[in-house]
């Protein structure tokens, strides 16, 4: 019964994907707004699992040969706790030449993590994820001119570099990655490990 909140975390997504398909099964041939509702419902469903199947497969290959040729070391000495200034700009580097939706932020944010950067730069990393990557920008300058996107950028970058430094005040000391499936089947929580194994 220990597994059972956990098991349910687990199937939401899938139940919340069933609900929707069901969804539009049952009102896409009712008229007037619940088939309307319905009809957008499956369509969005549709379109975010074909975006989904199409880039992350690729994400997750570059991200497993991350992995494997980048040495711990290397991303510890450059971003890692000890890491100054010049890591902030490393950072704000990735994430603004990358490209796709946010969600495909987070398994890199994780194979950071893992790889021992500062919790500080992961933060950073998320943001300019989030704000600065250059497709967005062009867009921007595009539709609503270069002053309206050199404004917002000004003011969203010390925003989410503040907010970074911050939260890793705020969290534990030394928290680490939830344990991994397999591992310890009886804890989905993360692990809290002591400053003085570092």
């Amino acid at each position: 019964m220990k597994d059972f909140p956990a098991k349910i975390k687990k199937a939401l997504p899938w139940a919340m994907m069933f609900c929707v398909a069901l969804l539009w099964l049952v009102g896409r041939d009712v008229g007037g707004d619940f088939g309307d509702f319905s009809k957008r419902a499956g369509e969005n469903l549709a379109d975010f699992s074909v975006e989904m199947f199409k880039f992350l497969p690729f994400m997750f290959i570059l991200i497993g040969l991350f992995d494997i040729w980048v040495p711990r070391s290397f991303i510890e000495r450059r971003v890692g706790r000890d890491s100054g200034v010049l890591a902030v700009i490393w950072m704000i580097l990735l994430a603004t030449l990358q490209a796709g939706p946010l969600y495909a932020s987070f398994p890199v944010a994780v194979i950071l993590w893992k790889k021992g950067c500062a919790l500080r730069n992961v933060f950073v990393y998320l943001g300019a994820f989030s704000a600065l990557k250059i497709p967005m920008l062009t867009f921007e300058v595009a539709y609503l001119g270069w002053r309206f996107s050199l404004a917002r950028t000004a003011i969203t970058l010390p925003i989410f570099i503040g907010l970074a430094f911050l939260l890793e005040k705020m969290l534990p000391g030394d928290i680490a990655l939830p344990e991994q499936p397999g591992a310890d089947r009886t804890s989905a929580t993360p692990v809290v490990m002591n400053r003085g194994l570092k």
